[in-house]
């Protein structure tokens, strides 16, 4: 594989996992959005949705590079599969609460700020949040699983090029 097929292949999984991920903290915040206006609460977060979105992409795909997960590849695909919707579940929280602590320095809320900041995080909300997370990431960790199995790209062709009928 040459260097610039191999940058293409990196920025076409990057921006593939900034689209699934887009969608899935943009339903998210509809979410909340919609239940929070049943009481005439406004509610719309769906920039800092697409900025999580874009760094938690790129977080996935550093991971990967360090070949996070791959202890089980050799097992039945359930077992890679649920072993990275969980590793990359937990990145997520630890996301959140980097986010939710720069956050609070952002807005220049000191340490007890910061601090009210990530209590906040560990609500039911937040725990529904995560567990939600983790079982939209076993579809996706076991269509990659997949295409790793089957070959590169093979997913790809099979959901977006035309197939000829086999006899």
């Amino acid at each position: 594989m040459t260097l610039k097929q191999k940058i293409f292949h990196e920025v076409r999984g990057y921006w593939i996992n900034v689209l699934y991920l887009i969608i899935l903290f943009s339903v998210f915040t509809t979410y909340k959005r919609l239940l929070l206006a049943q009481y005439d609460i406004s509610y719309g977060e769906y920039g800092i949705s697409t900025i999580a979105a874009l760094i938690l992409a790129k977080v996935i795909l550093v991971l990967e590079a360090l070949h996070l997960g791959r202890g089980f590849e050799n097992k039945p695909l359930i077992i890679p599969t649920f072993y990275k919707s969980f590793l990359f579940t937990v990145c997520v929280v630890i996301f959140k609460i980097i986010e939710s602590t720069v956050r609070g320095l952002l807005l220049k809320k000191g340490l007890i700020g910061i601090s009210d900041e990530l209590m906040k995080l560990f609500s039911y909300e937040w725990l529904a949040m995560i567990t939600v997370v983790f079982f939209v990431f076993i579809p996706f960790f076991a269509i990659r699983e997949l295409d790793r199995v089957l070959g590169k790209g093979r997913i790809f062709e099979l959901f977006f090029r035309k197939r000829t009928e086999k006899n």
